[in-house]
């Protein structure tokens, strides 16, 4: 996959040239969460250019790690998924991110904020069991943000896929989420919890009681929130 190779017949070289260049990994990951539409890996890779995007896919293709397959239902529209090859690497990239919660300071995490990949992975990690059965709106507001990346909100309707909007939808808000980038990023990561970053205003809630009491139940925070940290 790299311009260079190791020119080394080491298993672990000879895998590192497939899936260690720049931004792979990353790709991995997405596809791993079950992004599989290229608009929807654009989402989990908002600093990615699509045009590397697109390149990067074609080498996992040309590599056996992914297929590209017609979306059923969808004419034109196409979808990719892990291979066999590419689901063997599942506990690997889970592995690496367990290593970076670990190991990695919590200085040197927070130094990269991104709203649009926070919002993200919290889109797909939110739990609707607890929503009640009709629309639910829940607008985030990144207070400390420019404009651009202020206003966010997650649309939970029943038997759909949750939505988030980085346009106002126009429906009403059930229940509104002011805090900063910092604090929502330092809770999703379990640096902090919801009581801590509320006590001192740095989290308040307006609008539905229901779903503010039950904020704890459909906010799930990383898949890495509850590792023990080795630094800190």
């Amino acid at each position: 996959m790299s311009n260079g190779g190791y020119n080394q017949f080491c298993p672990v070289s000879m895998a590192a040239e497939i899936i260690c260049s720049r931004w792979t990994l990353l790709v991995l990951r997405e596809l791993v969460m079950g992004s599989s539409r290229f608009n929807e890996l654009r989402r989990g890779l908002p600093s990615m250019s699509p045009a590397l995007l697109s390149k990067r896919l074609k080498e996992l293709e040309a590599a056996g790690i992914v297929i590209r397959v017609a979306a059923e239902r969808e004419p034109g529209v196409h979808e990719y998924h892990l291979t066999e090859a590419g689901t063997e690497l599942r506990p690997i990239i889970e592995a690496i991110g367990v290593w970076g919660h670990r190991w990695v300071t919590t200085e040197a995490t927070l130094k990269n904020l991104d709203a649009n990949l926070l919002m993200w992975d919290i889109r797909r990690n939110i739990n609707t069991d607890p929503m009640p059965p009709c629309r639910n709106t829940i607008q985030f507001i990144f207070k400390d943000r420019p404009i651009s990346e202020r206003n966010y909100w997650l649309i939970v309707e029943p038997n759909k896929e949750v939505d988030l909007c980085l346009v106002d939808p126009g429906f009403d808000v059930d229940l509104y989420v002011s805090t900063d980038l910092h604090s929502m990023t330092e809770l999703w990561l379990g640096y902090r919890t919801i009581d801590q970053v509320s006590e001192d205003g740095r989290l308040i809630l307006t609008g539905s009681r229901k779903q503010a009491a039950d904020l704890r139940t459909w906010l799930k925070l990383s898949v890495f929130a509850n590792l023990e940290k080795k630094v800190a």
